[in-house]
């Protein structure tokens, strides 16, 4: 059995499950006086709040939409060149920018539609969720490693703001980025937010497809943000080119196989409990590191994995945490657990230990790879981190 099989369902069961209605770390990534009166603004507690980074930097946050006019939206042809909608988390100075909201109310309406029919959870209450990054603050000086983030199929980019958040507070730039029609909802600066175009009618060529559309968005991405002449962002200069790497959460972990294999710019890459409809090369990914981290299937192996793994010619770890889920390497617990809704049975990792893992093992790997620091985490299991177990 594959793990879409098994764990595509369970991360639409951490939203779907019938829900009773819902009324009316050490990172200085904001004062703590503007979060007390993001509480007073929030006097019911319906809002969930991400936890904390961990690294020692504020974290500032752009939004960028870029256009690739070189090619074709692949899903929606009519709408003309591909259109992206790009969160850039980066290091910034103390003090400086506003609040971040979390997503648009328009966007949440959406996902919540989507995952949740009927549901009376209103959607202030994700649009409202409380992060730790400052839109348009000031960045620091200096030159940074790269990490994109590609979400899950269905799933919008927000999904994964509390790792981008943690790697951007632990020194890194990162590019958490949207794809356009293949999620409940991506709006853009006029206002309009664009709906998911494949998730009812699978595209030509199936999820390997889509991944493999998504190596070409990345590709485009990196391009605009590490060009010399006409960057995409106003901040590129803290990018360091030679030191990029990518992580996505299922389809979006298929897809950091099918960019590498594509762009050897990305040096390291990895995959949070995605099954690999596009698989690894069996010439491999020439030499360059990649990790596996996926939830407990029961003692059943993902075929695609085993094969991947096989293919795999650098440095790799295959990690499993026992009692997560599909959805335990993404905010949706801690939006979960805050909204009333019930996690997949069996899952026995608290919503803030989830965080607290994918944070601890995804930043080790890129410092390690992207940053040359040893990380011992990472050479096999460990009494602090008892539910991670490594594949032989």
């Amino acid at each position: 059995m594959t793990r879409i099989r098994r764990t595509a369902a369970a991360a639409v069961l951490t939203l779907v499950l019938p829900l009773p209605a819902v009324a009316a770390g050490t990172a200085l990534a904001a004062p703590a006086s503007e979060h007390s009166a993001a509480a007073a603004s929030d006097p019911y507690g319906l809002h969930p709040e991400l936890p904390r980074p961990t690294g020692p930097h504020a974290v500032g946050r752009e939004i960028l939409h870029l256009v690739d006019k070189h090619r074709q939206d692949p899903w929606v042809p009519s709408a003309g060149p591909r259109q992206l909608m790009v969160s850039m988390y980066y290091p910034a100075r103390l003090g400086t920018g506003g609040p971040a909201p979390y997503m648009t109310t328009e966007a949440a309406r959406l996902m919540l539609q989507l995952k949740l029919p009927g549901t009376t959870i209103p959607a202030e209450a994700v649009s409202g969720t409380h992060t730790w990054a400052r839109s348009d603050a000031r960045p620091e000086h200096g030159r940074f490693p790269l990490v994109v983030l590609s979400p899950g199929f269905t799933m919008p980019r927000t999904e994964l703001t509390s790792l981008a958040e943690d790697l951007a507070s632990r020194g890194y730039v990162v590019a958490l980025v949207d794809h356009t029609y293949e999620n409940s909802g991506t709006t853009f600066p006029d206002g309009q937010t664009l709906t998911c175009a494949i998730c009812d009618t699978p595209s030509t060529g199936g999820p390997g497809a889509i991944a493999e559309s998504r190596a070409r968005d990345i590709s485009f991405v990196i391009d605009e943000l590490t060009s010399r002449r006409h960057p995409g962002w106003q901040y590129a200069h803290m990018i360091d080119p030679r030191r990029i790497g990518m992580a996505g959460h299922s389809l979006g972990g298929d897809a950091a196989v099918t960019t590498m294999a594509a762009d050897k710019r990305v040096r390291a890459g990895v995959n949070l409990d995605g099954t690999m409809f596009a698989p690894v090369p069996a010439t491999g990914l020439g030499g360059r590191p990649f990790m596996l981290v996926g939830h407990d299937l029961g003692g059943v192996v993902d075929d695609t994995w085993a094969s991947g793994w096989a293919n795999l010619d650098g440095w790799k770890r295959w990690l499993t945490v026992s009692g997560s889920n599909h959805a335990s390497f993404t905010d949706v617990p801690v939006l979960a657990e805050k909204l009333g809704i019930p996690e997949p049975p069996g899952t026995t990792v608290s919503a803030q230990r989830a965080v607290q893992i994918t944070r601890t093992y995804v930043g080790a790997f890129f410092d390690l790879h992207l940053r040359g620091i040893p990380e011992p985490v990472l050479d096999g299991p460990s009494a602090a981190n008892p539910e991670v177990g490594f594949h032989p």
